[in-house]
């Protein structure tokens, strides 16, 4: 029987061999090397997402996003209201069980600075089919400064579990070219009445 008391049958207290000391150093060292690569990748990679998080209750969100709907809604998408917010201004949405609300209607070439948060439970924001991943969690306002670079319908899909109906969360962000907008065929605007 093993104590603490009585010494471990083997050789243990022998020196680590040259070669296993050679082994650990590189593993430590490419250790090092991946973390000093973290902040390097974060601000010149474009990994993530660089923006504010702080708290907030969750119905003082919910009116925030409900002022912001009511001063900038220009139609309605499947009994969602579809919103045109004027070009760098605060653009709210909403994930809750199992929506978001509302359907951004944004300018290309034009920055804006995104609010998210949840009403309930945790959501994941994906921007279908960029590769944008975000993490959305109730009682905290997260404020991305976004600047949509081509125009198009793209789909917002919660990729974080919340519940028996996730697979029906699925929101949009419309993306319109102004010189086309202005005098061409439409690109991609609000389709009222059509799907989401």
């Amino acid at each position: 029987m093993h104590t603490g008391i009585e010494s471990p049958k083997g050789v243990w207290w022998k020196p680590v061999h040259r070669s296993e000391k050679i082994w650990i150093t590189l593993a430590f060292g490419w250790c090092l090397v991946l973390f000093a690569m973290m902040p390097f990748w974060h601000l010149k990679g474009g990994q993530n997402a660089s923006g504010i998080r702080h708290r907030v209750e969750p119905q003082a969100f919910l009116e925030r996003a409900e002022e912001f709907i009511r001063a900038y809604q220009v139609g309605e998408d499947a009994g969602f209201p579809v919103v045109e917010p004027p070009v760098g201004s605060d653009i709210y949405l909403v994930a809750r069980m199992w929506n978001w609300s509302p359907v951004l209607r944004l300018k290309r070439g034009a920055q804006y600075t995104l609010h998210l948060s949840s009403l309930d439970v945790n959501h994941g924001f994906s921007l279908f089919p960029l590769n944008v991943n975000i993490q959305v969690v109730p009682g905290y306002d997260y404020g991305l400064r976004v600047t949509p670079s081509e125009a198009g319908d793209f789909r917002v899909v919660c990729n974080e579990f919340c519940g028996v109906n996730h697979h029906n969360m699925v929101g949009r962000v419309i993306v319109i070219d102004e010189a086309v907008a202005a005098g061409g065929p439409d690109s991609g605007a609000a389709n009222p009445g059509g799907g989401r």
